[in-house]
């Protein structure tokens, strides 16, 4: 009998996702759980497991169509209690699998699928070459499958089969889906490349390299910076002058999201942003120190741990700073833990996913989990849990050489901190001048929630502790 997958509620209560590429065509054997497609939605890329076990019949959309949720998106047809397989509503076989209590449901990664029932070691799948998918309108409903025989694609006969170009009957280049989004934002070309990671598996620095060389090569450009970054103000990487007057980029996805909410933050929170310039030269040393040390050896500690920590702290003093609005019910949250959000620049757009509790963890902890986030955030692997929740964030904007800013809130949150570059000027110390490590902290907050004192007071105790590290001891 056909059976229809419709687009569920992939969390967040998203109205709409993008379908990235699918992992299996019309004819495919699937099973319970099989991982059908990669899809999009305005936090994060995700897979979307099948609820079926049977065979494709159809795929209702494309891969770059934008579906809203409760859309049909893939038929299969399932093994029934009998009778053909048919898309009419009222057939015997429906009203008995209706009839039917329903299979356990089980928690994964969209919140969907059913429980597999365990009954020995699992079988691996074989890979599937070929993955272009017949358009909608061509497909014919598969075959009927009895229960008692196993699930196989229809034969065709070789007389019969179309004729396929021979670039689609290569196995498509191995890849995760948040590299394959990585190459088509650059532009190359996964099949002319040979990947370098485990058994061929095509990885980021493999299509890094590429698009390097393409650069260094082509357009005079002197390659990638430390990190890949949102380009265009519409999402799509900047290209050179081709001739070309205008590129349009449909606004979706993670852009679509983040500009929403920076509106809706904008218009709605009353911002007011103050800063402060800081010797950290103390905190500096402390650095190296660190470094240097047998405890820290294998942990990257960086100035955003430093300032990471000191907000966190100076955060147990100015508890307003770590509350929200509630507009609904018309009362103030104070949150009494801090879910530390921090700012990633990924080839996705930007994104603030959030260390959970970080006011419990130490130095070494917090350090650990900073990193962990980031590279998560910049594989394209953050799901849209870690995404929301967030108390209070931060964002580096020193690593780009920046000095200050004014950065806007997070829709829910009453503060965010935004740190600078560090850099050697002459300055004040010791009643003489000297060249000193130098950063402008700038705090935005929400003057709804926070009194311009209470931000301020913050803000200094931020940067009391990043000017002499020893302080931190008077203030727990």
């Amino acid at each position: 009998m056909i059976k229809e997958f419709r687009l569920p509620d992939l969390g967040e209560g998203l109205t709409e996702s993008e379908i990235v590429a699918w992992h299996v065509a019309v004819g495919d054997t699937v099973e319970l759980n099989q991982v059908i497609a990669d899809v999009e939605t305005a936090k994060a890329v995700v897979e979307l497991p099948s609820p079926y076990a049977g065979v494709v019949a159809k795929l209702h959309e494309q891969p770059g169509t934008v579906v809203e949720v409760g859309s049909p998106i893939v038929s299969f047809d399932v093994p029934g209690s009998g009778g053909p397989s048919s898309d009419s509503p009222d057939t015997s076989a429906d009203k008995a699998d209706d009839d039917a209590p329903p299979a356990k449901r089980e928690p994964n990664l969209v919140g969907y699928g059913a429980a597999v029932e365990k009954t020995g070691r699992p079988a691996r799948r074989a890979r599937r070459s070929g993955g272009t998918a017949e358009p909608a309108a061509t497909v014919e409903p598969a075959a009927p499958v009895r229960a008692e025989e196993p699930v196989a694609p229809p034969a065709v006969p070789e007389a019969s089969q179309p004729s396929v170009p021979a670039e689609a009957q290569l196995e498509r280049p191995r890849s995760t889906p948040p590299v394959r989004k990585l190459a088509r934002d650059l532009g190359v070309d996964l099949t002319a490349l040979n990947g370098s990671g485990p058994q061929g598996l095509i990885t980021r620095e493999d299509v890094l390299a590429v698009q390097q060389k393409s650069a260094q090569g082509g357009s005079g450009q002197q390659g990638l910076n430390r990190e890949v970054q949102p380009a265009a103000a519409g999402g799509a990487p900047a290209s050179p002058m081709n001739g070309e007057r205008e590129t349009r980029t449909p606004i979706k996805g993670v852009r679509k999201h983040t500009a929403a909410a920076m509106v809706a933050s904008a218009f709605t929170a009353p911002h007011v942003t103050e800063f402060l310039t800081v010797d950290v030269t103390a905190s500096m040393d402390l650095l190296a120190r660190l470094k240097s040390s047998r405890a820290f050896a294998d942990v990257r500690i960086t100035p955003l741990v430093l300032v990471a920590k000191a907000l966190c702290i100076a955060l147990d003093r100015n508890p307003t700073l770590n509350s929200r609005w509630d507009e609904a019910a018309q009362e103030i949250v104070q949150h009494h833990y801090v879910n530390l959000g921090i700012a990633a620049a990924t080839p996705r757009g930007l994104m603030v996913p959030n260390i959970r509790d970080a006011h419990t963890l130490g130095l070494r902890e917090l350090a650990d989990a900073l990193k962990g986030l980031t590279e998560t955030a910049r594989a394209g692997k953050t799901s849209p849990a870690d995404l929301s929740g967030g108390t209070i964030s931060i964002t580096n904007v020193g690593v780009f050489g920046i000095d200050a800013g004014t950065p806007i809130l997070n829709p829910g949150e009453a503060a965010i901190l935004a740190m600078g570059s560090v850099r050697k000027m002459p300055w004040e110390y010791q009643d003489e001048i000297a060249l000193r490590q130098v950063m402008t902290l700038s705090l935005s907050f929400d003057h709804r929630l926070v009194d311009g004192e209470q931000g301020s007071r913050f803000l200094a105790d931020i940067g009391t502790i990043l000017s002499d590290p020893g302080m931190v001891l008077t203030m727990v």
